[in-house]
Protein backbone atom coordinates (compact mmCIF):
# COMPACT_ATOMS: atom_id res chain seq x y z
CA UNK A 1 0.00 0.00 0.00
CA UNK A 2 2.53 2.67 0.87
CA UNK A 3 4.64 1.71 -2.42
CA UNK A 4 1.84 1.86 -4.36
CA UNK A 5 1.47 5.27 -2.70
CA UNK A 6 4.82 6.24 -3.40
CA UNK A 7 4.88 5.40 -7.31
CA UNK A 8 1.49 7.90 -7.31
CA UNK A 9 3.24 10.38 -5.63
CA UNK A 10 6.09 10.02 -7.79
CA UNK A 11 3.99 9.94 -10.89
CA UNK A 12 2.08 13.23 -9.91
CA UNK A 13 5.03 15.17 -9.30
CA UNK A 14 6.60 14.26 -12.85
CA UNK A 15 3.39 15.15 -14.70
CA UNK A 16 3.28 18.39 -12.55
CA UNK A 17 7.31 18.99 -13.53
CA UNK A 18 6.20 18.39 -17.24
CA UNK A 19 3.39 20.62 -16.97
CA UNK A 20 5.34 23.03 -16.01
CA UNK A 21 8.66 22.83 -17.97
CA UNK A 22 5.62 22.81 -20.91
CA UNK A 23 4.25 26.17 -19.65
CA UNK A 24 7.79 27.82 -19.34
CA UNK A 25 8.54 26.16 -22.84
CA UNK A 26 5.20 27.74 -24.19
CA UNK A 27 4.25 30.50 -22.40
CA UNK A 28 1.34 31.35 -24.11
CA UNK A 29 -0.24 28.27 -23.06
CA UNK A 30 -0.58 29.66 -19.74
CA UNK A 31 -1.76 32.70 -20.59
CA UNK A 32 -4.45 31.04 -23.44
CA UNK A 33 -5.33 27.96 -21.49
CA UNK A 34 -9.19 27.47 -23.24
CA UNK A 35 -7.48 27.53 -26.62
CA UNK A 36 -7.49 23.46 -27.62
CA UNK A 37 -4.12 22.41 -28.98
CA UNK A 38 -2.19 20.51 -31.70
CA UNK A 39 1.35 19.15 -31.28
CA UNK A 40 3.70 18.39 -34.23
CA UNK A 41 3.27 14.44 -34.58
CA UNK A 42 -0.52 14.84 -34.69
CA UNK A 43 -0.53 17.75 -37.16
CA UNK A 44 1.88 16.22 -39.77
CA UNK A 45 -0.23 12.79 -38.93
CA UNK A 46 -3.72 14.89 -40.08
CA UNK A 47 -2.20 16.77 -42.58
CA UNK A 48 -5.45 15.49 -44.33
CA UNK A 49 -7.57 15.71 -42.42
CA UNK A 50 -7.62 19.65 -41.18
CA UNK A 51 -7.30 23.01 -42.52
CA UNK A 52 -4.04 24.75 -41.68
CA UNK A 53 -4.22 28.54 -41.02
CA UNK A 54 -1.24 30.76 -41.76
CA UNK A 55 -2.49 33.66 -39.22
CA UNK A 56 0.86 35.69 -39.81
CA UNK A 57 1.09 38.85 -42.21
CA UNK A 58 1.19 38.07 -45.93
CA UNK A 59 4.84 38.61 -46.23
CA UNK A 60 5.82 36.26 -43.73
CA UNK A 61 3.31 33.85 -45.33
CA UNK A 62 4.93 34.39 -48.54
CA UNK A 63 8.31 33.55 -47.34
CA UNK A 64 7.99 30.67 -45.79
CA UNK A 65 5.55 28.53 -44.96
CA UNK A 66 3.44 25.22 -43.94
CA UNK A 67 2.90 23.58 -47.70
CA UNK A 68 -0.66 23.07 -47.67
CA UNK A 69 -1.78 25.73 -45.30
CA UNK A 70 -3.99 29.32 -46.14
CA UNK A 71 -3.05 32.98 -45.03
CA UNK A 72 -5.82 34.87 -42.90
CA UNK A 73 -3.91 37.44 -40.79
CA UNK A 74 -5.01 37.65 -37.76
CA UNK A 75 -4.54 41.55 -37.43
CA UNK A 76 -6.79 41.80 -40.45
CA UNK A 77 -9.58 43.93 -40.17
CA UNK A 78 -11.88 41.28 -41.62
CA UNK A 79 -10.28 38.06 -39.96
CA UNK A 80 -13.69 37.05 -38.44
CA UNK A 81 -15.27 37.37 -41.54
CA UNK A 82 -12.52 35.20 -43.91
CA UNK A 83 -12.78 32.67 -41.06
CA UNK A 84 -16.53 32.32 -40.80
CA UNK A 85 -16.45 32.31 -45.10
CA UNK A 86 -13.83 29.11 -44.77
CA UNK A 87 -15.86 27.07 -42.15
CA UNK A 88 -18.64 27.60 -44.35
CA UNK A 89 -16.83 25.55 -46.94
CA UNK A 90 -15.59 22.69 -44.57
CA UNK A 91 -16.10 20.80 -41.67
CA UNK A 92 -12.61 20.20 -41.19
CA UNK A 93 -10.79 21.02 -37.98
CA UNK A 94 -9.28 24.54 -38.85
CA UNK A 95 -5.57 24.54 -37.13
CA UNK A 96 -3.86 27.98 -36.37
CA UNK A 97 -0.60 28.37 -36.58
CA UNK A 98 2.14 31.14 -36.08
CA UNK A 99 6.18 31.76 -35.84
CA UNK A 100 7.41 29.69 -33.10
CA UNK A 101 6.81 28.69 -29.08
CA UNK A 102 6.96 32.48 -28.20
CA UNK A 103 4.31 34.00 -30.77
CA UNK A 104 0.54 34.58 -29.70
CA UNK A 105 -0.61 34.99 -32.89
CA UNK A 106 -2.29 31.20 -33.21
CA UNK A 107 -3.79 31.17 -30.13
CA UNK A 108 -5.32 34.70 -30.54
CA UNK A 109 -6.73 33.16 -33.73
CA UNK A 110 -8.19 30.35 -32.08
CA UNK A 111 -9.92 32.41 -29.48
CA UNK A 112 -11.17 35.48 -31.95
CA UNK A 113 -12.73 32.63 -34.43
CA UNK A 114 -14.44 30.83 -30.98
CA UNK A 115 -15.69 34.14 -30.02
CA UNK A 116 -17.17 34.81 -33.64
CA UNK A 117 -19.35 31.44 -32.93
CA UNK A 118 -16.50 29.36 -35.54
CA UNK A 119 -16.58 25.90 -33.45
CA UNK A 120 -13.59 22.86 -33.98
CA UNK A 121 -10.32 25.40 -33.91
CA UNK A 122 -7.19 24.47 -32.50
CA UNK A 123 -3.53 26.06 -32.07
CA UNK A 124 -0.80 24.01 -33.46
CA UNK A 125 1.71 26.52 -31.21
CA UNK A 126 5.35 24.60 -31.56
CA UNK A 127 4.96 26.84 -34.61
CA UNK A 128 6.71 27.06 -38.68
CA UNK A 129 10.40 27.11 -37.54
CA UNK A 130 9.73 23.96 -35.75
CA UNK A 131 7.99 22.63 -38.41
CA UNK A 132 9.88 23.71 -41.73
CA UNK A 133 13.39 21.93 -40.15
CA UNK A 134 10.97 19.08 -39.19
CA UNK A 135 9.42 18.34 -42.15
CA UNK A 136 11.41 20.99 -45.26
CA UNK A 137 9.53 19.06 -47.77
CA UNK A 138 6.07 19.61 -46.28
CA UNK A 139 7.32 23.51 -46.40
CA UNK A 140 7.15 26.46 -48.76
CA UNK A 141 10.05 28.84 -49.14
CA UNK A 142 9.40 31.78 -51.60
CA UNK A 143 7.20 29.45 -53.29
CA UNK A 144 9.23 26.43 -54.00
CA UNK A 145 9.25 23.46 -51.97
CA UNK A 146 11.72 23.65 -48.98
CA UNK A 147 13.14 20.18 -49.04
CA UNK A 148 16.34 20.87 -47.07
CA UNK A 149 16.14 22.47 -43.88
CA UNK A 150 20.02 24.22 -44.99
CA UNK A 151 18.25 26.63 -47.21
CA UNK A 152 16.52 28.31 -43.81
CA UNK A 153 18.50 31.60 -42.72
CA UNK A 154 20.33 30.54 -39.89
CA UNK A 155 20.13 32.43 -36.05
CA UNK A 156 23.95 33.37 -37.17
CA UNK A 157 23.25 34.95 -39.95
CA UNK A 158 20.32 36.76 -38.73
CA UNK A 159 21.94 37.71 -35.37
CA UNK A 160 24.81 39.11 -37.35
CA UNK A 161 22.48 41.74 -38.90
CA UNK A 162 21.14 42.91 -34.94
CA UNK A 163 22.52 46.06 -33.93
CA UNK A 164 21.43 47.64 -30.03
CA UNK A 165 19.40 49.95 -30.10
CA UNK A 166 22.40 52.82 -29.09
CA UNK A 167 24.37 51.11 -32.33
CA UNK A 168 21.37 51.36 -34.55
CA UNK A 169 20.43 55.00 -33.98
CA UNK A 170 24.27 56.64 -33.60
CA UNK A 171 25.10 54.44 -36.90
CA UNK A 172 22.06 55.23 -39.13
CA UNK A 173 23.11 59.19 -37.92
CA UNK A 174 26.43 58.56 -38.72
CA UNK A 175 25.57 57.80 -42.43
CA UNK A 176 22.55 60.15 -42.89
CA UNK A 177 22.87 60.59 -46.16
CA UNK A 178 23.71 57.26 -47.51
CA UNK A 179 21.11 55.41 -45.36
CA UNK A 180 17.88 54.36 -45.17
CA UNK A 181 15.82 53.59 -41.69
CA UNK A 182 12.17 51.97 -42.02
CA UNK A 183 9.61 51.26 -39.66
CA UNK A 184 8.17 48.11 -40.56
CA UNK A 185 5.70 47.82 -37.57
CA UNK A 186 1.80 47.87 -38.49
CA UNK A 187 -0.65 51.12 -37.69
CA UNK A 188 -1.28 49.76 -34.13
CA UNK A 189 1.71 49.41 -32.89
CA UNK A 190 3.31 52.51 -34.67
CA UNK A 191 0.85 54.66 -32.97
CA UNK A 192 1.04 58.22 -34.51
CA UNK A 193 4.82 58.36 -35.07
CA UNK A 194 8.10 56.46 -34.89
CA UNK A 195 11.41 56.85 -33.21
CA UNK A 196 13.46 58.50 -35.71
CA UNK A 197 11.03 61.56 -37.26
CA UNK A 198 12.56 63.01 -40.32
CA UNK A 199 14.49 60.46 -41.40
CA UNK A 200 12.78 57.19 -41.49
CA UNK A 201 9.76 55.93 -43.84
CA UNK A 202 6.65 53.57 -43.00
CA UNK A 203 6.28 50.61 -44.59
CA UNK A 204 4.42 47.44 -42.75
CA UNK A 205 4.76 44.19 -43.80
CA UNK A 206 1.71 44.60 -44.61
CA UNK A 207 2.33 46.27 -47.88
CA UNK A 208 4.37 43.82 -49.78
CA UNK A 209 4.86 46.43 -53.13
CA UNK A 210 5.36 49.46 -50.77
CA UNK A 211 8.27 47.75 -49.40
CA UNK A 212 9.53 45.81 -52.05
CA UNK A 213 9.88 49.43 -53.83
CA UNK A 214 11.83 51.13 -51.14
CA UNK A 215 14.36 47.83 -50.68
CA UNK A 216 15.22 48.79 -54.54
CA UNK A 217 15.74 52.03 -54.28
CA UNK A 218 18.16 51.13 -51.43
CA UNK A 219 19.59 48.33 -53.58
CA UNK A 220 20.08 50.79 -56.21
CA UNK A 221 21.67 53.75 -54.32
CA UNK A 222 23.83 51.22 -52.21
CA UNK A 223 22.33 52.98 -49.35
CA UNK A 224 22.91 50.87 -45.80
CA UNK A 225 19.47 50.05 -44.61
CA UNK A 226 18.40 49.97 -40.88
CA UNK A 227 15.31 48.29 -39.93
CA UNK A 228 12.71 48.00 -36.94
CA UNK A 229 9.56 46.03 -36.19
CA UNK A 230 8.01 46.14 -32.79
CA UNK A 231 10.10 43.37 -30.77
CA UNK A 232 12.77 42.62 -33.49
CA UNK A 233 11.49 38.88 -34.25
CA UNK A 234 9.04 39.93 -37.52
CA UNK A 235 12.27 41.69 -39.42
CA UNK A 236 13.78 38.21 -39.84
CA UNK A 237 11.18 37.27 -42.82
CA UNK A 238 12.73 40.87 -44.42
CA UNK A 239 15.80 38.98 -44.51
CA UNK A 240 15.08 36.78 -47.34
CA UNK A 241 13.92 39.94 -49.32
CA UNK A 242 17.06 41.77 -48.50
CA UNK A 243 19.34 38.76 -49.50
CA UNK A 244 17.19 38.21 -52.60
CA UNK A 245 17.64 41.97 -53.52
CA UNK A 246 21.00 41.69 -53.30
CA UNK A 247 20.98 44.23 -50.69
CA UNK A 248 24.69 44.28 -49.31
CA UNK A 249 24.25 47.20 -46.13
CA UNK A 250 21.34 46.05 -43.73
CA UNK A 251 20.78 45.71 -40.21
CA UNK A 252 17.91 45.52 -37.76
CA UNK A 253 17.00 46.58 -34.48
CA UNK A 254 17.75 44.50 -31.82
CA UNK A 255 14.41 43.73 -29.52
CA UNK A 256 12.48 46.32 -32.07
CA UNK A 257 10.98 49.18 -30.85
CA UNK A 258 10.37 47.95 -27.55
CA UNK A 259 14.10 47.39 -26.83
CA UNK A 260 14.47 51.26 -27.94
CA UNK A 261 12.32 52.36 -25.90
CA UNK A 262 13.54 50.52 -22.72
CA UNK A 263 17.42 51.28 -23.84
CA UNK A 264 15.71 54.91 -23.92
CA UNK A 265 13.73 55.33 -20.64
CA UNK A 266 17.49 53.96 -19.06
CA UNK A 267 19.50 56.26 -20.83
CA UNK A 268 17.05 58.98 -19.05
CA UNK A 269 17.17 57.34 -15.55
CA UNK A 270 13.86 56.14 -15.83
CA UNK A 271 14.84 52.44 -15.75
CA UNK A 272 14.36 51.89 -11.69
CA UNK A 273 18.09 52.65 -11.25
CA UNK A 274 19.84 55.63 -10.17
Amino acid sequence: MKISKFISIIAITLFLSSALQANEKFPGRKKYPDVKLYEIKQLKAELDKVVIVDARSKLEYETLRIKSAVNIPVSSKTFEQQVKALREKTNKPIVFYCNGHTCFKSYIAARKSRSAKVKNVFAYDAGLFTWAHSYPKSSVLLGKQLNSAKNIISDKKFNERLLDPDTFSNMAYKLSGKSQIIDVRDKYQRGATGFFPGQEKWASLNERKKLEQLIKQVAQKKHTLFIYDEVGKQVRWLQYALEKASVKNYYFMKKGAKGYYKQMMKDFSFGGTS
